[in-house]
């Protein structure tokens, strides 16, 4: 960093601030937005409350792929922007610095976050999908301990029904047990303890309920009255309900990094739906990560209000811009699995026209003097503030003033 030019540290600072506080907020809002969502699954499936942070630990790639260009475009939008408003920008210019010289560190940070998107969504966003969605398999199929819910009866394979009042420390605590197990030959053994725990045993398929202050009742047909046991401990033998495996990675297109996508959508022995669906995904991806090549030049050309002029318009439409080329970039991909367009036209046609409007918007910027490519937006929206603005000194008079003035 100290071989860099004064102006490239400079530049590099009021970027890098902005970039990793925008990156940090966004990310923890979407984690904090699917948290409770989480939270709420967990809980209706029944299962501890730890596999939550491990569903939230895999979907962290996925929104660092989201919140990466977002901070990327505010990162540059706001530095340039403090550039301008402080007319440091008009001092570099005028000592023969140009727009293309002041976007070598904006187009470093770019390659540099371009090539880790790409990382992300190309083979590691892969396989974190596929261990959240193994996750929700094994809370769903009672894996992790979901299959005994609290307060319902369940079933433990054909012949075992058991129901827990009370469950504490994540299941290891029981309290309020009800358990009835019936045999073939026609014997049931039913139990209510006030406490117990579960076991694990060298057999891997079975394990060992441990109940604590009870009453047993086993029933025959030799007997003519049920015999009654009361116990202080007894430990009956559980066999675990049979769980099928979770499928192999690759059943979703999330699932599959970049080659196994370009391989997939190449091979004509897969159907075609499936060679559709590979390369919609495989081209969004690439499309995304080509997307931030053009960050810089947009959020150059948004971050330069008019002279005399404070507006943050630039930066709302930032936002506006890339969310919409994203949500362009899904629904094209959607046309591209589903075979209405060839997903090459599909994904890189919006791309090359969203690529027409950034070089656009830069030369505006950059090499017409005067020029403001948001210029019409800006003057209305200024004209609007100052209306915004009368309105409210006025209402904030007595209400018959009020009144007369509005007449």
């Amino acid at each position: 960093m100290n071989r860099l030019p004064a102006i490239d540290r400079y530049i590099s600072r009021l970027i890098f601030f902005p970039m990793l506080g925008t990156l940090v907020l966004s990310a923890m809002l979407l984690v904090l937005e699917k948290m409770l969502r989480l939270f709420d699954f967990v809980a209706t499936e029944g299962g501890p409350v730890s596999v939550v942070w491990r569903m939230l630990a895999n979907l962290i790639p996925e929104y660092l792929s989201l919140g990466i260009p977002i901070g990327l475009m505010l990162g540059i939008l706001l530095a340039f922007r403090r550039l301008a408003t402080s007319s440091e920008l008009d001092v570099l210019k005028g000592v023969g610095m140009s727009f293309g010289r002041l976007l070598r560190v904006p187009y470093a940070y770019a390659i540099a976050l371009a090539l880790l998107n790409l990382a992300i969504v190309g083979f590691i966003q892969p396989y974190a999908r596929y261990a959240y969605e193994g996750l929700q398999f094994e809370l769903r199929s009672g894996a992790l301990g979901a299959s005994i819910k609290v307060g319902e009866f369940t079933n433990l394979g054909e012949r075992m029904t058991l129901r827990i009042e009370e469950s504490a420390n994540e299941g290891r605590t029981l309290r309020g047990i009800f358990v009835r197990g019936e045999q073939k030959d026609g014997q049931a053994v039913s139990a209510t303890a006030a406490g117990g725990q579960f076991l694990a045993t060298d057999d891997p398929d079975t394990i060992i309920l441990r109940l604590t202050k009870g009453v047993l009742i086993h029933e025959s047909p030799k007997f003519a009255v049920p015999r009654v046991l009361t116990f202080d401990n007894h430990d009956l033998p559980i066999p675990l309900p049979k769980i099928d495996a979770f499928r192999t990675r690759g059943g979703a297109d999330r699932e599959k990094t970049i080659p196994e996508l370009f391989v997939a959508g190449k091979d004509s022995s897969e159907p075609l739906k499936t060679r559709l669906e590979s390369r919609a995904n495989f081209h969004f991806r690439i499309v995304e990560v080509a997307s931030m090549f053009l960050i810089p030049l947009i959020a150059i050309a948004l971050a330069i209000p008019p002279k005399r002029s404070t507006s943050s318009l630039g930066i709302f439409l930032s936002i506006v811009l890339l969310v919409t080329q994203h949500k362009i970039n899904e629904y094209a991909e959607d046309m591209g699995a589903r075979g209405t367009v060839d997903p090459l036209i599909a994904l890189w046609v919006p791309f090359l026209l969203f690529a027409a409007l950034a070089v656009w918007m830069y030369y505006q910027t950059a090499h017409v003097p005067g020029g403001q490519p948001i210029g019409a937006l800006e003057r209305v929206a200024a004209k609007a503030g100052q209306k915004i603005r009368g309105f409210a000194k006025m209402f904030q008079r007595k209400p018959l003033a009020a009144l007369q003035a509005a007449e």
